[in-house]
């Protein structure tokens, strides 16, 4: 398994951590190059370092537990009847897009999301957070990882 496809994983079960322990909703932001990655979500302050490193034991909890990582592939509709906004985040999809490919973690995380995912959250491995940046003026909390 690629190791890109693992670090994209690692973003929704970072994600979900962040939303546990911080109450986020939004993200703003994604990247991944190799067994990196960084998020950002929209947040009002910046965290604290217990708080940074519950969300990295959050997340490594969810990774060691090596539960499914389901895709579901259904029209935008019927996605947005089942979920509703959860499914999104602050950047919008066009209008265009009618079918949607679902990642879901369950009781954790749901995101639409096009990537290619690990079919469970133990492929991933280990999450490490290396770095943490809160931006007071945007309002952004930017996150970094490495998958190991």
């Amino acid at each position: 398994m690629s190791v890109e496809k693992r670090t994209h994983t690692g973003l929704h079960v970072i994600k979900g951590a962040i939303q546990k322990v911080l109450g986020a909703k939004w993200t703003t932001s994604v990247s991944v190059n190799n067994n990196h990655g960084r998020i950002s979500v929209e947040f009002d302050r910046k965290p604290t370092g217990s708080e940074i490193k519950l969300i990295e034991q959050y997340a490594n909890d969810k990774i060691k537990e090596d539960v499914p990582v389901e895709i579901h592939h259904l029209s935008r509709k019927a996605a947005e009847e089942r979920w509703g906004d959860i499914i999104y985040d602050k950047f919008p999809l066009s209008e265009s897009i009618t079918e949607l490919s679902i990642c879901q973690i369950k009781g954790w995380n749901i995101n639409a999301c096009n990537k290619e995912h690990a079919s469970s959250t133990g492929e991933i491995g280990s999450l490490r957070i290396t770095k943490t940046r809160f931006r007071a003026k945007k309002q952004l909390l930017e996150v970094s990882y490495d998958i190991g």
